[in-house]
C-alpha cells in the first residue's frame, strides 16, 4: 500500500478489526495513510477506569468529542498498545483532530453494547457535518483496545453474525488453516467456494501493511470480503486468510530479522501449495491477487513459486491492486503531504509530527549507520535494507504468466503517477493487462481523493465492475 492505508501516526496504523485469540489492543486512526508490521514495543498502560457500561462509553465519546479530550488521559485503562498509538498521534487531542474530515459534531446519540470477533464493543452513533457514523470503542478486559468508526446504526444493533447470513445465500464456506511450519501453529482463513461439485479455479488473497484480518479491514471497508463474496458468485473459489502479524504480532515484534519475505511472501507461497491439495480446486487454475504492498510482493511471490523445484505448485497469473513501483519512503512523504494539505489549518503539533517522521525518514539514506537496537518508524532495519535491495521492475518483468494490474484513479495513497511508471516499464508485453478506474480509491470503492481518510468511514463495497475483470481475467487465462 503500501498503500493501503493508513494512519497519520508514529507507525502508522491501518484500520483492524479485533481478534480475541491475539489479545491484542488495535486503533483505527481517521487519516489514513499507510501501516505496516510495527517492532517497536508499548509501554504499560495505567490503571484508571474501566469501560464497563454504556454509560461509561457514553462519557468517554462525548469528553473526546468536546473541547478538552487531553482531560481522558490518566483518566482510563488503555491497553498498552491502544496507548502507544495515541501516543503516536501526539495524545488523545491529535487523534481527535484527525477526525476533522468528517466536520463539525451535531448529534452524539446513546451507546450501544455489542460484541466484535470476541471483543465487547460500544457503539455510540454520531451525526457529523459530512456525514454521520458510529464510533465504536473495543475493550479488552475493561481497557480501551481499539477505536474505529463504523457505518451509522442510527442506535440499532445489527450483528455480524446477521450479515453474515444475509450474505451466504450464493457460495459456501469453509474455515482452512494455513500452517506457519516456522511459528509453530497456523493463519486461519476461509476458504470461499461457488455451489456445485468442482474443481473451481482460485483466487488467493495477499494483504497491504499491517496486522490485517482476512478481510483486509479498515474501518467500515472490508475489500476482501467483497472479492471473496464477488468472485465466488462467478464461479471462482477465493482463499483468505488472517496474516501472521495479526495472528502472532508479539512473537513478529520480537524478531528483529523479520522482512517481507516472513511478513507476506512465504504464507502466499505456502498459500498455493494449500490449495494444490484442496479437492473442490483446480490446481492448474489457481491465481494469486496482492493489494497495496501485497501487491508490490507480486514479483517476489512470483519468483519464489518460480523456484519450487519439488512438487507442481504454480500460479496460472497474477493480480496487482493498487501497487506501487516507488520505494516506500518516497509515498509515504508524498502521502503525507497530501493529507496535511486537506487540513484547513496545520496545528504546531500536527508539524511537528510530521516534521518528525520526515527526520526518521531521513535515516534511510545510510541504513548502515544505525545503531543494531535502532529502528525506523518503528521499524528494523532488516525490514527496511530487504525493500531497498527489492527491483520490484526488474521482478516483474520476469514474470511470464498472465498478469492483472488494477488502479483507482482517485487513489491517494498509490497514485496514477504509480501506473504510469508501470504501463511504461512493461505496457507493452504481451502478458501483462491494465485497467484504471475513474472514481475509485485505494480499496476500489467510490470516493474522491479529496475525501481523504472518510472514505473509510463509510461502509462501501468495491466497485462491481473491478470483480468483472479480474473474474473475466481468471476464466481467460485459465483457458490458455
Amino acid at each position: 500500500m503500501d498503500r493501503t492505508h493508513r494512519a497519520i501516526a508514529g507507525q502508522l496504523r491501518k484500520g483492524y478489526t479485533m481478534k480475541k485469540s491475539t489479545k491484542r489492543g488495535l486503533i483505527f486512526v481517521f487519516a489514513v495513510v499507510l501501516a505496516w508490521i510495527a517492532c517497536r514495543s508499548a509501554g504499560a498502560a495505567q490503571i484508571a477506569r474501566r469501560m464497563e457500561t454504556n454509560a461509561d462509553a457514553d462519557e468517554w465519546i462525548r469528553v473526546f468529542l468536546g473541547e478538552e479530550p487531553e482531560a481522558l488521559t490518566g483518566a482510563w485503562e488503555m491497553t498498552p498498545q491502544m496507548e502507544a498509538a495515541v501516543a503516536a498521534l501526539g495524545g488523545l487531542k491529535g487523534m481527535a483532530a484527525s477526525l476533522a474530515q468528517l466536520g463539525d459534531v451535531k448529534e452524539i446519540g446513546s451507546a450501544y453494547e455489542g460484541e466484535l470477533q470476541g471483543y465487547k464493543v460500544f457503539f455510540v452513533p454520531c451525526v457529523f457535518s459530512a456525514m454521520p457514523v458510529d464510533l465504536v470503542l473495543a475493550t479488552q478486559d475493561g481497557a480501551i483496545a481499539g477505536l474505529s468508526t463504523g457505518a451509522y446504526s442510527g442506535g440499532k444493533e445489527k450483528t455480524e453474525e446477521t450479515e453474515e447470513t444475509e450474505r451466504q445465500a450464493d457460495f459456501d464456506s469453509i474455515e482452512l488453516s494455513l500452517p506457519v511450519p516456522s511459528l509453530d501453529g497456523g493463519l486461519p482463513g476461509t476458504l470461499t467456494l461457488p455451489k456445485g461439485e468442482g474443481p473451481f479455479p482460485a483466487v488467493i488473497l495477499v494483504h497491504g501493511s499491517g496486522p490485517n484480518d482476512r478481510d483486509e479491514t479498515v474501518g467500515s471497508v472490508k475489500p476482501f470480503r467483497d472479492l471473496a463474496e464477488g468472485l465466488a458468485e462467478k464461479g471462482i473459489a477465493v482463499y483468505r486468510y488472517d496474516k501472521r502479524t495479526y495472528v502472532f504480532g508479539e512473537q513478529m515484534k520480537a524478531d528483529r530479522e523479520i522482512t517481507l519475505e516472513e511478513e507476506t511472501i512465504e504464507d502466499a507461497v505456502n498459500a498455493a501449495a494449500l490449495l494444490c491439495a484442496q479437492e473442490k480446486i483446480d490446481p492448474e487454475r489457481i491465481f494469486i491477487l496482492g493489494h497495496s504492498l501485497g501487491g508490490n510482493a507480486i514479483p517476489a511471490v512470483a519468483e519464489q513459486l518460480e523456484q519450487e523445484k519439488a512438487g507442481p505448485v504454480r500460479a496460472c497469473g497474477f493480480i496487482l491492486m493498487a501497487a506501487s513501483p516507488r520505494p516506500l519512503d518516497v509515498l509515504m512523504r508524498e502521502q503525507y503531504d497530501f493529507l496535511y494539505s486537506l487540513q484547513p489549518e496545520v496545528t504546531k503539533e500536527q508539524q511537528a509530527e510530521k516534521d518528525s517522521i520526515f527526520r526518521e525518514l531521513d535515516k534511510l539514506k545510510d541504513l548502515d549507520a544505525l545503531a543494531e537496537d535502532e529502528t525506523i518508524l518503528g521499524i528494523c532495519p532488516p525490514y527496511w535494507k530487504w525493500l531497498e535491495q527489492y527491483d520490484i521492475l526488474s521482478a516483474a518483468e520476469k514474470i511470464t504468466r498472465p498478469c492483472l494490474l488494477l488502479q483507482g484513479e482517485e487513489d491517494y495513497q498509490v497514485t496514477m503517477e504509480d501506473f504510469s511508471l508501470w504501463k511504461e516499464a512493461l505496457g507493452e508485453k504481451d502478458n501483462w493487462k491494465m485497467i484504471s478506474y475513474p472514481g475509485l480509491t485505494h480499496c476500489f470503492t467510490a470516493g474522491q481523493k479529496t475525501d481523504g481518510s472518510a472514505v473509510y468511514a463509510r461502509p462501501e463495497k468495491m466497485n462491481g465492475q473491478v470483480i468483472e475483470d479480474i473474474a473475466a481475467f481468471v476464466n481467460s487465462s485459465a483457458m490458455q
